[in-house]
């Protein structure tokens, strides 16, 4: 199925669904030839022997996301996007353009996500991976927090669009090569099974050489599952910056202005402020608490724990402020939510 195609793909009329080609098959002898002896033992085909596309197919696969991506502004904070964005910073240079159906959303990089968590699991397995990855499109809507209607398998063909269509000219360095490049976000997608309501079954993605260079040298972060439930786009983009930049340590300190920048928002720095600052009062960001001082025009991340506590605290010693007492109260329910869940 052409890749334009695969977001009108269900409102087609049914068709029967695809027999195994391998059914019928033993020993090596196409379906209905004869077997010259009975009782020959009759093999299952071995469907894992191809090394051309890797099947993921781990359920409980921990998120994952490349360095790169979470560093650099690749996908649209806005669904229907379509202006052309250039990214200057530190000597790298991104430039996004839209396809026929606009740029890529930071919610259609779930994709990147999931092929991601898959390949790094399996690689910690002794599996073997490749840059082609068939999943099931079951498996990818319930792991990253979507619904499974038939209203869901139209938005992931029109994901998939989109995902095709945005083209990346960049100069990022990846597994120690900086190169200039140019590939979209996703290089193929094609749909390899529908059932017969027509949904798709399982669903083949071509990775950018890029990305899977950054996968195969383990540039990769894992995320907190708690992130496919922020709905906000920026939300989304404002935890990636702080687990790539913060991650584990105590604290980290940001200007808004840096921040808007490094967010890739297209609002004006006095929106995203307000933005930021209902985020901060929220408590919604999994991991990190935050802060705005108005007088400097900054913010700190502080990590969930007792170093993140600690800095925080030294911060009030010294004059600045600190996380709302509503975020503390909210993060430390959902920590009560998780052990009641756990227990």
């Amino acid at each position: 199925m052409a890749v334009h195609e695969l977001a009108a793909f269900t409102n087609r009329a049914p068709e029967l669904s695809r027999a195994d080609p391998y059914e019928g098959i033993a020993d090596g002898r196409p379906a209905g030839q004869s077997i010259a002896r009975k009782g020959t033992p009759r093999l299952a085909p071995n469907r894992t022997s191809q090394c051309d596309f890797f099947v993921a197919d781990i359920l409980d696969a921990a998120p994952k996301g490349d360095m790169a991506s979470m560093e650099h502004p690749l996908f649209a904070l806005k669904a229907g996007d379509s202006r052309v964005r250039t990214y200057e910073r530190n000597g790298c240079t991104v430039t996004v353009k839209p396809g026929h159906d606009g740029c890529a959303t930071i919610h259609d990089k779930d994709l990147w996500i999931y092929c991601i968590s898959q390949m790094i699991e399996a690689r910690n397995a002794g599996q073997e991976v490749s840059r082609v990855v068939r999943f099931k499109a079951y498996d990818f809507l319930r792991a990253t927090n979507r619904d499974t209607s038939g209203r869901a398998y139209i938005r992931m063909g029109e994901m998939l669009a989109r995902l095709t269509g945005t083209r990346i000219e960049t100069n990022i360095e990846t597994a120690g090569r900086r190169e200039r490049g140019f590939f979209g976000l996703v290089d193929s997608a094609k749909v390899v099974e529908h059932d017969r309501s027509n949904r798709m079954v399982a669903v083949e993605v071509t990775l950018p050489d890029w990305l899977f260079r950054s996968v195969e040298a383990m540039h990769v972060l894992t995320l907190n599952r708690d992130y496919f439930r922020l709905r906000k786009p920026l939300e989304r983009r404002i935890y990636e910056l702080a687990r790539k930049h913060c991650g584990t340590q105590p604290n980290w300190r940001i200007s808004l202005a840096v921040l808007h920048h490094k967010s890739g928002s297209a609002s004006p720095l006095r929106n995203f402020r307000e933005d930021v600052r209902a985020l901060v009062e929220s408590g919604h960001l999994p991991d990190y608490l935050m802060s705005y001082d108005p007088a400097r025009d900054m913010v700190t991340f502080y990590a969930y724990g007792p170093k993140g506590r600690v800095a925080e605290a030294k911060d009030m010693l010294a004059g600045r402020p600190h996380a709302p007492v509503i975020a503390h109260e909210k993060a430390h329910a959902r920590k009560a939510r998780k052990r009641r869940a756990c227990s």
